[in-house]
């Protein structure tokens, strides 16, 4: 046995079909299309949604909603968190670039300050925005709030 005398397993090699050849191959004429109709076409290619000439359902159901252009969508982070890592890493001082190392946040994601949780260290947090209740926990432990202007 060598190289020169591998072959492809019995049955595994098949050829194409050879479509629109000529009558002899038995797949000329229509080419296997069918006769008439969009989809004997060249150039045919079905829309999405088409439902063989039905209504879609994307056009059955009524339109609703409303998407604001102008909304501002913001990364909450809980004080919960925050004392964890206070506690467990010893981390005082919460700006947006030790946010991103610990992995809370994304480089342009707008941070605020949600107040679930119980406070206990005095921490310095730098975000974009903060909850009144999140705000009081931290300046009543002696931290500070500080925003980004953005």
């Amino acid at each position: 046995m060598d190289l020169s005398n591998l072959k492809p397993a019995e049955g595994s090699i098949k050829d194409r079909k050879r479509i629109g050849r000529g009558q002899g191959s038995t797949r000329g004429g229509t080419s296997t299309r069918g006769h008439k109709g969009a989809k004997s076409r060249s150039g045919y290619k079905r829309k999405l949604g088409f439902e063989g000439g039905q209504m879609p359902l994307y056009r059955r159901l009524p339109k609703f909603g409303f998407k604001n252009i102008n909304r501002v969508e913001y990364q909450g982070i809980n004080l919960d968190v925050l004392e964890k890592y206070a506690a467990e890493k010893g981390i005082t001082n919460f700006t947006q670039e030790v946010l991103m190392e610990i992995g809370l946040v994304n480089k342009n994601d707008r941070i605020k300050i949600l107040g679930r949780g119980v406070l206990n260290s005095k921490i310095e947090v730098t975000a974009h925005a903060y909850t009144k209740t999140a705000q009081k926990a931290i300046e009543e432990k002696g931290g500070t709030a500080n925003t980004i202007q953005n």
